[in-house]
């Protein structure tokens, strides 16, 4: 993907990426992530990390953060647990510092403290302070991970704001782009008819509002 690509998809919202993922009937939305604070965005490619319940002896919590290329987003799959993290203010302070675009978790977080005080994106289940070594252990690394009920896969676009995060598949990602784009212009057009003294159902009308998320028959 080309870096105009990702800088197209930054400058729109999860909402307006989530009715074009509609449109395609395509699954996107990750359901029950939330963002660390309010006014945080992110957008990057995939690195996707699988964790399990550790084995005897427990294998590691992983050192993959050596291995993520500054811009891409960190995809932990912890099985939605929420009794013990896989990310705390190590992995926080050295991915902020090279660059790394931020990390999604299917589980909770931890140190949080370090990621408000440096403006670090995350989005995940929530917080607690309990640590994840030999209770969990990496299992693969750069492999499919189901986050959000979402299949999510190396190199899959995550674009996180204040409402949650999107996942755009790499086979539509230019589709997804697109359908997004004419979204966000028509819905610009509606709010502008609106404000200029058209009714909300004139300007809907006009720009076709009803038909903007709505898959093709």
């Amino acid at each position: 993907m080309s870096d105009q690509l990702l800088d197209r998809f930054a400058v729109l919202g999860t909402a307006t990426v989530s009715d074009a993922l509609d449109k395609l009937k395509r699954p996107g939305s990750l359901l029950g992530l939330a963002p660390l604070a309010d006014g945080q965005r992110m957008v990057g490619r995939a690195f996707t990390v699988r964790y399990v319940s550790a084995q005897v002896p427990a294998g590691t919590v992983g050192d993959f953060i050596d291995q993520v290329e500054p811009g891409q987003v960190v995809v932990l799959d912890n099985d939605g647990r929420l009794d013990c993290t896989v990310w705390g203010d190590i992995l926080t302070a050295v991915a902020h510092q090279r660059g790394i675009s931020g990390t999604v978790i299917e589980g909770v977080c931890r140190d949080t403290h370090r990621a408000l005080s440096i403006g670090y994106p995350i989005y995940s289940r929530g917080r607690f302070m309990r640590t994840g070594k030999d209770r969990v252990e990496v299992a693969e690394e750069q492999g499919p991970v189901t986050i959000g009920g979402v299949t999510v896969r190396p190199g899959d676009i995550l674009l996180g704001d204040s409402d949650g995060v999107v996942a755009i598949p790499r086979d539509c990602e230019e589709q997804v782009l697109e359908i997004a784009e004419t979204i966000h212009a028509r819905e610009e057009s509606i709010l502008a008819a609106a404000l200029g003294g058209a009714t909300i159902a004139e300007a809907r009308a006009k720009y076709g509002y009803h038909d903007l998320q709505r898959a093709d028959a």
